[in-house]
């Protein structure tokens, strides 16, 4: 009888440190409230708790938990960052057109006045 081949044992696949992206988190959040109000907000407080639990996963020695907390915090900033350039492109457009949020409100006001 033959023996099947041995092979060597598996071993972990990434070394070093993993990124968690808090700061990046945290400040593209500080961004999406100015910007974009609260559509980006919402995607950069997940990122944040993504972004959070990396380390604290390390530090429990779950790596492979860790890895995928900073995945996730990376997708979440990333989505987070679009809608901060979304915001911010809209905002220019709109004071390109003219718009006058302050000016529309007013109008409004006025307009709910007259039909009493």
């Amino acid at each position: 009888m033959s023996t099947p081949p041995s092979f060597p044992p598996e071993q972990a696949q990434s070394y070093g440190p993993i990124p968690n992206y808090l700061v990046w988190a945290i400040l593209i959040t500080i961004a999406s409230l100015c910007l974009c109000c609260i559509v980006g907000t919402i995607p950069g407080v997940v990122a944040i708790v993504f972004a959070a639990q990396v380390n604290s996963k390390l530090s429990s020695g779950d790596r492979a938990g860790a890895e995928n907390a900073s995945k996730q915090a990376k997708l979440w900033c990333q989505i987070t960052t679009g809608l901060c350039i979304l915001g911010l492109l809209i905002n220019i457009g709109m004071r390109i057109a003219g718009y006058d949020g302050a000016q529309y409100w007013k109008n409004w006001a006025e307009q709910m006045e007259q039909q009493r």
